[in-house]
């Protein structure tokens, strides 16, 4: 090997490594849902009806957006038959509203999640259940945000 084609080689080398850091491999922004197009995804298209077998629980104030409390439950005898399939929670005003999927079988024995959403500001925030059968519920609550928790 020559010594002049090892250095080029490492100038090259060298080169591509600088400019690497230049290079993003996170995905653009416009991959993100808003709330009428995750609807959509969730449902097909199908209406989503607003029903008392289904409870959101959620602070109506949250002090740090950051970190907001949800509880959905759904009144189902998550039997064989008559189950709820999937529970969905979306921020109606959020960048990417979709903030869970949660996936149910028989075997979960009730359909009931907790968790932690972030929110931007003040918004709508809604849950949605499919059932077996094809139906989906949904249950709305607005919840006033004091301090910014996105961006």
């Amino acid at each position: 090997m020559l010594r002049r084609d090892f250095i080029k080689g490492v100038g090259v080398s060298a080169a591509s490594l600088a400019l690497l850091p230049s290079v993003s491999f996170a995905a653009p922004a416009s991959n993100a849902l808003t709330y009428d197009a995750a609807l959509k995804a969730i449902t097909g298209g199908k209406e989503a009806v607003a029903s008392k077998k289904m409870k959101l629980k959620a602070p109506e104030i949250a002090e740090n957006g950051a970190v907001v409390p949800v509880t959905i439950e759904v009144d189902s005898p998550m039997s064989s038959s008559d189950y709820v399939k999937s529970l969905h929670i979306l921020a109606s005003k959020n960048a990417n509203s979709r903030c869970l999927d949660a996936f149910l079988t028989p075997a979960n024995g009730k359909a009931m999640l907790s968790t932690r959403i972030k929110l931007g500001e003040t918004q709508d925030v809604v849950a949605i259940a499919e059932l077996s059968n094809g139906e989906f519920l949904m249950a709305t609550q607005n919840i006033k945000v004091t301090i910014g928790g996105c961006g």
